[in-house]
């Protein structure tokens, strides 16, 4: 059990509450900076339907894996911050962590205040486990995002092979490391600080990223369904509905960038104006291969095959 686990099943700092669930206290403060960083927490949900070819069932699997992952993670993430109250006490949360010289540190001396020191050293082991585990996810996901890519044609058609012998995106796999380790090393001469700077700039930045591409993809829907014909409610209404949130959440987290990031300045313009240049790059490369490759242009998105490359 951890330190703000156990804070809350001995009622913590000031006994048991639930006050971090009334209206009252969830909109109070910045709810958009908050519901910005809620975002930001969940980004790897979607990872899911990356690995669809690889699923034996995967229009059954698929879908399941996506909702079962966003409750248990929602719940987990909502448990977990909710002990953290109680362990602290409602009303001495912010107070409490503005007092720290390491606010970093607020979990790990919370489970040398109700467990032990032990605890906190055995945290700081799954901690690290975990980055690690969280960034073999993301080279994952990016492998596989260079191979579909590649085996479509929009990027060099080597990035579309797999291993001969694993069945893996291994030119994928090798060109993610490559390019890791170049922004690693570049970070590192420049001697900025990893956690304030490479991963909330580059996990920021993203996060922009993934949020337009599902606005995008719930405005496709609708236009989708109107040739093959569906439910009023999932073909039209919830894909608009969820395109309009997902909109609004785009625009307050470019005008509130620099609260996510730290950056100020140009930089805080320059990051999320990669994401619509990033954009353009891709459309470029789109209306190169209509006019070079119409056949292949037709086939994006369906998965074409590696003898066509």
């Amino acid at each position: 059990m951890s330190g703000p686990t156990l804070a809350a099943a001995i009622g913590g700092a000031h006994g048991l509450t639930l006050v971090s669930f009334t209206p009252a206290v969830a909109l109070s403060g910045s709810p958009a900076i908050a519901i910005l960083f809620c975002f930001a927490g969940f980004m790897g949900f979607e990872a899911t339907t990356i690995y669809g070819e690889e699923a034996k069932d995967p229009e059954r699997t698929i879908p399941r894996a996506t909702y079962l992952s966003v409750l248990l993670i929602g719940g987990f993430y909502a448990f977990s911050l909710w002990c953290r109250v109680v362990g602290a006490g409602a009303g001495h949360l912010v107070a409490n962590l503005r007092a720290l010289p390491d606010p970093t540190r607020f979990l790990f001396d919370m489970a040398d205040r109700y467990v032990g020191r032990w605890l906190s050293a055995v945290m700081s082991v799954l901690f690290v486990t975990s980055v690690f585990a969280g960034l073999l996810a993301f080279h994952n996901a990016a492998s596989r995002y260079f191979y579909a890519l590649g085996r479509e044609g929009l990027l060099p058609a080597r990035l579309g092979r797999t291993h001969s012998r694993h069945a893996s995106p291994h030119v994928g796999s090798i060109t993610q490391t490559v390019i890791g380790a170049t922004l690693v090393t570049l970070f590192a001469l420049a001697g900025a600080n990893p956690v304030l700077t490479l991963f909330p700039w580059l996990t920021n930045v993203g996060t922009l990223g993934v949020i337009a591409l599902m606005a995008l993809a719930s405005l496709a829907v609708p236009g989708f369904f109107a040739r093959r014909g569906g439910p009023l409610l999932r073909s039209r209404i919830t894909p608009l509905a969820a395109a309009a949130a997902l909109l609004t959440v785009l625009v307050l987290a470019i005008v509130h960038f620099s609260v996510l990031t730290g950056s100020t300045g140009l930089l805080s313009i320059l990051l999320p104006a990669s994401v619509p240049a990033a954009a353009c790059l891709g459309a470029v490369r789109a209306w190169y291969l209509r006019r070079t490759d119409p056949g292949r242009y037709r086939g994006l998105g369906f998965g074409l095959s590696e003898a066509s490359n």
